[in-house]
């Protein structure tokens, strides 16, 4: 990876370790102008990661750079940092939160965070605590938008919200990206909200990148299998990444280059980014 300026971030052999966990070394960049899926099982180290990139903890090793930066020493005007729930003091009005966040951001723009209030129906004398969760997520957007965030960094802010809530969040990323200088990493376990906003995915199992490059690349990577267990040789067999076999049959996932390998009989579809986290973990961890 180069140090260019349309790159959003990148890491470069990024490493952590804790008693029973070691993530990385992993290297991922995203361009600008474009919204990453950051996806894997829990415990594969996507909220390390995250946290790394803002340091909220030390890395181990390797290089975190933001626009071209060091994150160590990046402006934070740049990034917001949107979470499940607002890390705020629940008892604060919004409005109360404003008036002790402002003079952090030499960017803060009032305007901004009164009109993207008034976008989400965010009401400025409501306490923090009262707010639902879809609205927590909001404020904290409109929190970012007003110090003129060029990156959004997003923990599972869809987690516990009901399709018509994610649809919304999801709108938001749209219009955020819209203009070529903002980028977005959305690290969330509910795929399906990727397939429709993410550009890009970045895969994480067991602490390591297992891919990184285009939502439509990774789509096309794998097909979804299933059949009688009797059309395969064990050699087909162990072609098939996570391999389930039932009183109906098998499935699992195929490295699409591999299809003629298998005999016709096997039925073929195309996978849901679901599918390929499931069947990919259980192929890491089968025996």
């Amino acid at each position: 990876m180069s140090d260019i300026p349309n790159q959003a971030f990148e890491l470069r052999d990024l490493t952590k370790a804790y008693d029973g966990f070691r993530l990385g070394p992993i290297s991922f960049a995203l361009p600008r102008g474009y919204v990453m899926g950051f996806i894997g099982p829990n415990g594969a180290g996507k909220t390390t990661t995250l946290k790394a990139m803002i340091n909220v903890i030390h890395r181990d090793g390797g290089e975190v750079k933001i626009s071209g930066v060091d994150s160590r020493v990046v402006s934070m005007e740049e990034v917001g940092v949107v979470m499940d729930t607002p890390m705020y003091v629940g008892e604060w009005t919004i409005e109360a939160l404003r008036l002790a966040i402002k003079p952090f951001y030499a960017q803060w723009d009032d305007s901004i965070f009164t009109a993207r209030l008034r976008d989400f129906d965010l009401d400025p004398t409501k306490q923090i605590k009262d707010l639902s969760r879809g609205m927590g997520v909001k404020l904290q957007i409109a929190v970012a938008l007003s110090h003129h965030a060029t990156l959004l960094i997003l923990d599972e802010p869809t987690s516990g919200l009901d399709p018509v809530a994610r649809e919304e969040v999801g709108d938001l990323l749209r219009q955020f990206v819209a203009d070529e200088r903002h980028s977005v990493l959305f690290s969330t376990h509910i795929t399906s909200d990727l397939e429709r906003v993410a550009d890009y995915i970045t895969f994480i199992l067991d602490g390591r990148v297992v891919f990184s490059g285009t939502t439509g690349d990774l789509m096309e990577k794998y097909v979804r299998v299933a059949g009688d267990p009797s059309d395969l040789s064990a050699g087909q067999r162990d072609l098939v990444i996570g391999y389930s076999s039932h009183p109906t049959g098998f499935d699992g996932l195929l490295e699409a280059a591999h299809r003629a390998e298998l005999p016709p009989s096997v039925l073929t579809e195309k996978p849901s980014l679901d599918d390929i986290v499931i069947y990919m973990n259980k192929g890491a961890h089968r025996g």
